[in-house]
């Protein structure tokens, strides 16, 4: 999972003919699509949740919604999507590439479950869920969702993960792995407001 060198175009592309047959590499399932009050958390794994408001209006939940289909919210220099053409869909594999500390690594994730909800008098949500593989150093769950009210036009960003390392490497560097998991919070959220303004 880990490597000196970024991952080719035909690596990448080889990984994913494999990848669908892969297990998740946690059980059992941890109830991220139902929010932080319903999660069911096994011992070792931490919660991180952030959620803000990121814009408001109409025209920028729809701007954020296409950007999240298009996996703009993980193009973050140090990090992104190496399948963009991916669609969000359950099932679906998504494969993360991620540049640190000069070592490449990449991550697969298998899409759970899709949020995308417009009932009149409710706040409009979308969003997606995903599990980790065994091709990744992280093992549990991530939501990415967006919910906007449209009484206020609020729009707000809703990341939701629950994890614990996997691989030898993340669990030696944890501190480190910690520090990388709320540095993309941050920027996801900052990519994100830049979009929908």
């Amino acid at each position: 999972m880990f490597s000196l060198h970024k991952p080719s175009p035909t690596q990448i592309a080889s990984l994913l003919a494999r990848a669908k047959s892969l297990p998740h590499n946690y059980a059992p399932p941890l109830y991220t699509q139902f929010g932080s009050k319903q999660l069911q958390v096994p011992r070792g794994y931490v919660v991180d949740r952030h959620r803000a408001q990121i814009c408001e209006g109409a025209a920028a939940f729809e701007a954020a919604k296409t950007a999240m289909q298009q996996w703009r919210h993980f193009d973050l220099g140090w990090v992104r999507v190496a399948n963009p053409e991916a669609q969000i869909q359950p099932g679906q594999i998504v494969a993360v590439e991620a540049h640190s500390l000069g070592l490449w690594s990449l991550n697969l994730s298998r899409i759970l479950y899709v949020i995308d909800e417009d009932e009149p008098g409710k706040a409009m949500r979308f969003g997606f869920g995903y599990g980790t593989t065994t091709h990744h150093v992280e093992r549990g769950e991530e939501r990415f969702l967006l919910e906007y009210h449209p009484a206020s036009g609020a729009l707000y960003y809703d990341l939701l993960a629950v994890s614990q390392p996997a691989h030898w490497m993340a669990q030696l560097a944890y501190p480190y792995t910690r520090s990388r998991q709320r540095k993309f919070a941050r920027e996801s959220h900052r990519q994100m407001k830049d979009i929908c303004r």
